[in-house]
């Protein structure tokens, strides 16, 4: 069993490990609407729309968290306001501000001559190296993420499963959307200094998506969305130390790969009990 608890002695592989749980609880929270509604490409956008934020932050020596935090902020600003503007479509919204952020970025980068800004780094992160402050901050981030989602969850049901019925019953479902993405963006943040932008998706969507065929409820998606999410930072940071590869990357793999045999473990039990397609969970 020394294989199995050998890297978890390590006090780095340790913090790691805490920083990909507070992760997964954090991005099952966000990730889950996310999932249901079908905002998987926004997110990816939201992802790669903190680079100019993080590239100026690091350019004039400033907290990369800060530069990440107000790029969000920009992303989240402009797709509430471009998803109220009837001639575009909400994808067309998302993909121009994409490539709009993303770009900008890739100039602000190019225009430093000392090259300051660790794209490798902000692309994949490096969970090796979370502090003890990125834990507090973690920590801090899950509070928040959990108090929105205690809050707002009867108007985020609403707004996945009837938007009509939530304008009727006066949950304000514009504002609605606007703290949903404020809270997909809390999870981003919070996440790209452990996985980076490109492979946010992993842990943000995947155990989710995961999760499922195999709970009936919205609440029981973000439970055990959670815990595959932590399966999959446990599974990645062990594969990674014994195997001697990329550990956000291989947390990502693996997340991936749950989400695979999840949904072929629910092909084979529907096959032998019904041909049925499972349904969405119930709005609780």
């Amino acid at each position: 069993m020394e294989w199995l608890t050998a890297p978890f002695e390590v006090t780095f592989v340790q913090r790691a490990l805490w920083g990909g749980i507070l992760v997964s609880a954090i991005c099952a929270l966000a990730g889950t609407w996310v999932v249901l509604r079908g905002m998987a490409f926004l997110g990816d956008a939201m992802s790669h729309g903190l680079l100019p934020g993080v590239a100026l932050a690091a350019l004039f020596g400033g907290n990369l968290l800060v530069g990440a935090v107000a790029s969000a902020v920009v992303m989240t600003a402009g797709v509430t306001a471009l998803g109220r503007t009837p001639r575009i479509s909400q994808d067309t919204g998302i993909g121009l501000l994409f490539v709009g952020m993303l770009s900008l970025g890739v100039i602000i980068v190019s225009r430093s001559q000392s090259f300051a800004v660790d794209l490798t780094g902000f692309l994949f992160g490096d969970v090796l190296a979370v502090q003890e402050q990125d834990l507090f901050l973690l920590g801090v981030a899950l509070l928040v993420a959990l108090t929105v989602s205690v809050l707002g969850h009867r108007a985020f049901l609403a707004l996945t499963f009837d938007p009509r019925k939530a304008r009727t019953l006066g949950l304000r479902p514009r504002l609605a959307h606007a703290v949903l993405l404020a809270l997909l963006g809390l999870a981003i943040v919070a996440s790209f200094h452990i996985v980076g932008t490109l492979l946010v998706l992993g842990l943000l969507i995947a155990p989710p998506a995961a999760a499922l065929p195999w709970a009936h409820s919205v609440r029981g998606v973000m439970l055990l969305a959670a815990l595959v999410g932590m399966a999959a930072t446990f599974g990645g940071l062990l594969l990674s130390w014994h195997l001697s590869t990329a550990a956000g990357a291989t947390v990502a793999a693996l997340a991936v790969s749950l989400f695979f045999l999840s949904h072929l473990a629910s092909g084979l039990r529907h096959r032998r009990t019904s041909p049925a397609t499972p349904a969405l969970p119930k709005a609780d």
